[in-house]
Order: C-alpha cells, then structure tokens, then sequence
C-alpha cells in the first residue's frame, strides 16, 4: 500500500530526522531501495523524474510495479511514490496513475503563474489524500531540462507558495543536482533559517544530496530540512560496481553474462548507498 508523504514527513520534522527520496531507474533500483528501507525499518519515497517515467514506458508501468513489489516482498514499512520535479501535465499524469505523491516544479514560471497552477494542484491533491511539493528558487544543474544555477530563494516567495496548503516545500539553498563542483560555496544556512522563519513548520526538502558534506546535511536537518533527494550517488555506485565486474572479466565466467548476475554488484551498491543515507539522515528504526 503506498501512502502519502505528509504523516512521515511530519512525524521526520517533530522526530529531527529526514526522509530519503530515492529515485528509482528500473526493477533493480525499486527492489534495492525498498528491501533495505524494509531491513532498516525506514520510511521511504521513491523518487520518479519525468525521464525515468518515460524511460519505464509511463507512470502506469511504474506505480503497478512498485505496488505489486510491495506486495510480493512483503514490505511493511510506509512507502510514497512521488513524481520528482513535475511538469504540470505530468502531475496530472501520476495523479491518474495511481502515484501517492507529487512534486510540481513551477519554479521556472512567473510567480503569479506558479501560484496559480500550485493552487489549483493542492486542491486536486487534497481531495485524493496525496502529498504535494513545491519549488521556491530554481535548484542548480540540469534535471530534465530544466536548468538551474543553484539560486537562493525569496524567503518571501517561500511564505507565499507554503500558504497555498503544500504538504513539503523545496527551496533553494545553493543545493545543486549532480555531481558538486570544487568551487561549490555550500548550503546557504542563512537562506534556510530565513525560510524556516518564513513557513513555520512546513516540511522543507533538500535536492541535491549527492555530495553534499555530512556536518551540512545535519545542520541542514536541524534547521527543518525532514526530506533530502538523493539520486546521482546511487546512479555512481551502481556505474562503478558494475565496471569492476566487467572489467574483472566476471560476466565471462560461466553464465557471468546473466543479467541477474550482470546486474547484481550494482544492485547491492545501491543497497549499500541507501543505507548509508539513511543512516546520516536519522531515519533507520523510524518506519
């Protein structure tokens, strides 16, 4: 059964721990994050880009996938799938789908506009029992096409979308998506403090968790951060297991060459990196 975001982000934000988003590329990825958050006892948000629904043929495939392995692995801890940084249409698109979950990204629209569409998506997602983020102040790197510089946002805008009733808000702090740069500043504690004073408390989300040092992610959770996206790390780890396999010649060793097989030192790489998340973020035990 997947559930909404808002009761484990809530209990996240009380408790001084974070939520992982883990976005999700295929059967692998699903089974690895969800059997872990199940070993560890974890809540857990399953993370869906535009780009990775369409590259699983539709957000259909998608929530039939992950609720029928919910089911067949017995997993008991809560489990929300969300769409990460949604075109509007694409909200609509998992709203019918059956996702639990939303994220509309309407950073890049003027404000009036991204109010108007925000407005109107909380109502939809209020009336169907599911979760809904917003964006305040584009987050750095490119995600779906969607270029940012890793902005600092408008604690004043912030207040503005938080009150339209979205369960989560995702400001940007300095975070970026993909690797971090060697010149990188860090996060913009002074933008968060700002925003927490803004919204009160409003679950507040961090994209951009690869990379990001551990004291910073801490601080960051102390100061109302009760979500953290993380998907580079999983997509790195996962790369590099698999070329060690490769390049030690496993997969042509018997029946090396086996998906099952090709894939599995990735899958147990992701398994390793969501644990650890999961442990820096405070959330193991939580479920």
């Amino acid at each position: 059964m997947l559930v909404s975001a808002k009761e484990m982000l809530e209990k996240a934000r009380d408790g001084k721990y974070a939520v992982g988003q883990f976005n999700i590329n295929n059967l692998e990825w699903t089974k690895a994050v969800l059997l872990t958050a199940e070993e560890l006892k974890s809540p857990v948000i399953l993370g869906v880009s535009e780009g990775a629904g369409k590259y699983m043929t539709g957000y259909k495939t998608v929530a039939a996938m992950v609720k029928a392995m919910i089911e067949e692995l017995k997993i008991s801890v809560p489990v929300a799938l969300h769409l990460d940084h949604g075109s509007y249409d694409g909200c609509y698109k998992c709203i019918e789908a059956g996702f639990s979950s939303i994220m509309f990204d309407g950073s890049h629209y003027p404000i009036a506009e991204n109010v108007e569409k925000t407005t109107e998506l909380v109502k939809v997602c209020n009336e169907k029992g599911l979760s809904i983020e917003a964006e305040v102040g584009s987050i750095g790197g490119e995600e779906d096409g969607v270029v940012g510089m890793g902005e600092c946002a408008d604690p004043d805008e912030c207040k503005q979308i938080a009150d339209l009733g979205v369960t989560m808000l995702a400001a940007g702090i300095g975070n970026i998506h993909g690797k971090y740069p060697a010149n990188w500043a860090g996060l913009s504690f002074e933008t968060l403090a700002a925003v927490k004073d803004k919204v009160g408390g409003m679950p507040l989300v961090l994209h951009g968790g690869t990379g990001i040092p551990e004291d910073q992610i801490k601080k960051a959770i102390s100061l109302g951060v009760a979500k953290i996206n993380v998907n580079t790390e999983c997509q790195l780890t996962f790369a590099e297991a698999t070329r060690k396999y490769i390049e030690a010649g496993k997969d042509l060793e018997g029946k090396g060459f086996d998906p099952r097989k090709l894939l599995a030192p990735g899958t147990d790489a992701i398994k390793a990196t969501v644990k650890e998340k999961m442990e820096l973020f405070g959330s193991v035990g939580k479920a």
